[in-house]
């Protein structure tokens, strides 16, 4: 048993049952021995990997895609160039070699971390020490300056607190996480609920026992990224794996040495996730102003991004065994059955305002 769950366990003996959000928040963020904060969970001596390091190409592509966001917001001669829970780092240099090779856009750029880690911001630093930009770190969204603004997501949404409601006979009621009987942290049903005029109607008809997830603190990003495009103008690329429609189901998961492990299981040890709702975070970000483009499965993007092209050059002239590796990363990247369809890839911009290679707002 770990000290934080001995913790939490404490916390709700003494004051009652924690809803979701508040056990993923603690979980996760907890300053002693929450997830993120006292550790580097990244890679393959960590719980998971990332599109990042998976292969460079997929920062290089992401890296092409902000180059032609500033081409179309004009070649601003000053940017905010943005990345929410940078991981490693290892996204933003890649990117960051990509856009080097237009020494205007990096000049004209501030790179912005949004990171609350002090042990992952010290790893982010190493990671860009050689990169052409060196890092402004902020503790939120909102500490970032005001200005045009060109910012990457990837795998941030799927870690905030998400709340969670069943549907039972008297309505839709938050679950929560409590004590059984015999001191085991175990899920049941709180005594808050869903207001009728916040249901759905995707769900409206969800049988009993059914979950509906709602996502407050990403939205609530989501509309300031919104805001700020809106009145600034820029571009957001949001990475992540989730769904496209509002739906029931319960999409909490916790992962925990590589493998999948009950929720309640190891607080503090595993990292706890939830698939991102794209159909409200899109709402969110339109909302307050942003114009956001017809989604693009992961493999989508980077297939029509150049992936192959680019792992064509990247394996030339390599070895056998270099190719394969290639070839290995382009299908577990961008295959239907990997993570080329789970991903799903929005773009926010400000009005009128292209963005390759998504479509046009419909």
């Amino acid at each position: 048993m770990t000290g934080l769950k001995d913790r939490i366990k404490a916390r709700i003996a003494a004051q009652g049952p924690l809803t979701v959000a508040e056990y993923m928040a603690t979980c996760l963020g907890d300053p002693d021995e929450g997830y993120y904060t006292t550790r580097d969970p990244f890679g393959e001596k960590g719980d998971f990997i990332t599109a990042p390091e998976v292969s460079q190409m997929f920062g290089e592509l992401v890296g092409a895609a902000c180059l032609s966001a500033w081409e179309a917001l004009g070649r601003p001669e000053r940017f905010e160039l943005v990345e929410l829970g940078p991981g490693r780092g290892t996204l933003m240099a890649d990117l960051l070699r990509v856009a080097a090779l237009r020494p205007a856009f990096v000049d004209a750029a501030r790179l912005n971390l949004v990171e609350t880690s002090p042990h992952l911001r010290q790893v982010q630093t190493e990671t860009l020490q050689a990169s052409p930009l060196k890092p402004h770190f902020c503790e939120r969204f909102a500490d970032v300056p005001d200005g045009p603004m060109i910012l990457v997501a990837n795998e941030f949404f799927d870690a905030l607190p998400i709340h969670q409601f069943m549907r039972t006979p008297e309505g839709w009621r938050e679950r929560c996480i409590g004590l059984s009987a015999e001191g085991h942290l175990t899920f049941g049903a709180g005594t808050a609920r869903l207001p009728e005029a916040a249901i759905p109607a995707s769900i409206a008809s969800a049988p009993a026992g059914a979950i509906c997830e709602t996502q407050p603190a990403a939205n609530a990003i989501a509309e300031d990224i919104g805001r700020r495009i809106a009145d600034h103008g820029g571009a957001a690329l949001i990475i992540d794996y989730g769904y496209l429609k509002t739906a029931p189901g319960d999409t909490l998961q916790a992962l925990y040495r590589h493998a999948f492990d009950p929720v309640l299981a190891h607080p503090g040890d595993a990292d706890l996730t939830a698939h991102v709702n794209f159909e409200a975070l899109a709402a969110a970000a339109v909302s307050a102003g942003a114009t956001a483009l017809p989604p693009l499965t992961q493999g989508d993007f980077l297939l029509r991004s150049g992936l192959l092209e680019r792992a064509g050059a990247l394996g030339a002239g390599k070895s056998h065994g270099e190719q394969e590796a290639i070839r290995d990363a382009v299908e577990r990247l961008a295959a239907p059955d990997r993570m080329g369809d789970l991903f799903k890839v929005l773009a926010l911009t400000s009005s009128g305002l292209a963005f390759p290679p998504f479509d046009s707002a419909r």
